[in-house]
C-alpha cells in the first residue's frame, strides 16, 4: 500500500513539474518583441534563455530556442544580433 502511494505522489510531481516547465517558456511574444537588431548575445540570452542549440563558423553564430512548431532562430555576427526569426509563439 505504501509503495503504491509512493508511486501515485512520484507521478503527481512528475507531472506537475512537466506542467510547471512548459508554462514557463520563455519564446513569448513580448520577449521577442524585445529583441533587436545590435543586441549582445548575453542581453539576448538574459530575455530568452540559454538557446537549445548553437553553431557557427568564421565569426557567425546561429542559436535556435524552441521545437519545430515554436521556436526563435538568432544568427550573431561577433557577439551582436545580425537577423532573428520567431514561428509559432502566439
Amino acid at each position: 500500500m505504501i509503495a503504491n502511494i509512493s508511486k501515485k505522489m512520484i507521478l503527481v510531481i512528475c507531472v506537475a513539474c512537466l506542467l510547471f516547465l512548459t508554462g514557463c517558456s520563455k519564446l513569448t511574444p513580448d520577449n521577442y518583441d524585445q529583441l533587436k537588431i545590435g543586441m549582445n548575445y548575453d542581453d539576448v540570452v538574459s530575455i530568452l534563455g540559454n538557446a537549445d542549440e548553437c553553431d557557427g563558423a568564421i565569426g557567425v553564430k546561429n542559436c535556435v530556442g524552441g521545437d519545430e512548431k515554436k521556436h526563435i532562430k538568432i544568427s550573431f555576427a561577433g557577439d551582436k544580433v545580425m537577423v532573428f526569426f520567431g514561428s509559432g509563439l502566439k
